[in-house]
């Protein structure tokens, strides 16, 4: 066996322990990160790779067991050294069958994703939960004194998860919680639900994304310059939820016209959000959150205006995730823990 061993000493005596790992997989459309987790909560090991969603399904998974095996081989482990494989992935996870129900973003439709890992990665054991969920679960190990908390995460989609008293909240079907599909706005953007106006089409990496297209058309179409066309042109035609955030720092006021109304969009569904449950903590994660105060500070003002709540009132402490770009790793490889 490829295991560690730890030395305890007892007296006199040595006795040897096992080291426990696990492996954290947090799927998503964009990429597929992977994580070596030790029984500490801390990753040893992680990579990823892109997730090429137009492929089939059973494409994609092959791509995160040989991504699992390599990074568990790197390790100087076996995957008979893993005690279980977690995967976080977008939709509606059934975590008593292992199969993904349904994922918008994937092509994912009653999936079994964990028999599929575990035969062509060699894991025994493969747990699966809405990436959202597990990212919850592993944001709520670190608000401490937090009994009821929400955490938000912002990418290819909008993912929510729900934690009362240490207990991920999931529904009786595994799909509540997809908080991203509420509407907020009738008859808006379609969405790949099915459904317009959903607050993932605003508030998602993909809903900056086409803010900012659209944008950078109405300039076009007015000859209005902006410093958007030069960072997409430096970035070979590429347009990212960045573009619009660092053209606003270097004092571009169509690219602020963009931040200003994500923040909006992204500050209605929040506010809905806190209106229904009350939580103790909302947590916000996501490559967006990288921007920090630029997104912070005026989604906080912002969300005060719409709650219209007097200055003596308790209020839920808004933050950005702790866990960062980690939380679904993290979240995953704690599933059975």
């Amino acid at each position: 066996m490829g295991y560690n061993k730890q030395k305890i000493t007892l007296g006199n005596e040595f006795d040897e322990r096992k080291i426990m790992y696990y492996l954290g997989i947090d799927l998503g459309g964009t990429n597929i990160a992977v994580g070596v987790v030790d029984e500490n909560c801390k990753i040893v090991k992680k990579g990823s790779v892109p997730t090429k969603a137009e492929r089939e399904a059973d494409e994609i998974i092959a791509d995160m067991a040989k991504l699992c095996k390599d990074l568990v081989a790197d390790c100087s482990l076996t995957v008979d050294d893993i005690e279980y494989a977690g995967i976080a992935t977008p939709g509606t996870a059934n975590r008593d069958t292992g199969i993904i129900v349904y994922a918008n973003n994937l092509p994912f439709m009653n999936y079994p994703i964990a028999q599929k890992l575990s035969q062509m990665s060699g894991v025994k054991h493969v747990m699966i939960e809405n990436d959202a969920n597990a990212a919850a679960k592993a944001e709520a190990g670190a608000a401490k004194g937090a009994d009821f908390s929400v955490m938000i995460t912002l990418g290819t989609g909008v993912g929510g998860g729900i934690v009362l008293d240490g207990q991920v909240y999931s529904g009786f079907n595994f799909a509540g919680a997809e908080l991203g599909h509420m509407v907020i706005e009738k008859d808006g953007r379609p969405c790949s639900c099915g459904r317009n106006g959903c607050w993932e089409s605003y508030s998602s990496a993909t809903g900056l994304v086409n803010m900012t297209k659209d944008k950078l058309s109405e300039c076009h179409s007015t000859g209005r310059e902006t410093l958007m066309d030069k960072i997409v042109a430096k970035n070979e035609g590429r347009i990212s939820g960045k573009t619009a955030f660092s053209a606003m720092k270097s004092g571009d006021a169509a690219a602020a016209e963009v931040v200003e109304d994500y923040i909006d969009y992204l500050a209605c569904g929040l506010t809905n959000i806190l209106r229904i449950f009350q939580p103790d903590v909302l947590s916000i994660g996501g490559g967006i959150c990288n921007e920090g105060d630029n997104l912070l500070v005026p989604l906080k003002k912002k969300i005060d205006e719409m709650l219209h709540l007097p200055d003596y009132a308790k209020k839920t402490e808004i933050k950005i995730a702790e866990m960062g770009n980690d939380a679904g790793i993290i979240g995953a490889a704690t599933l059975g823990m």
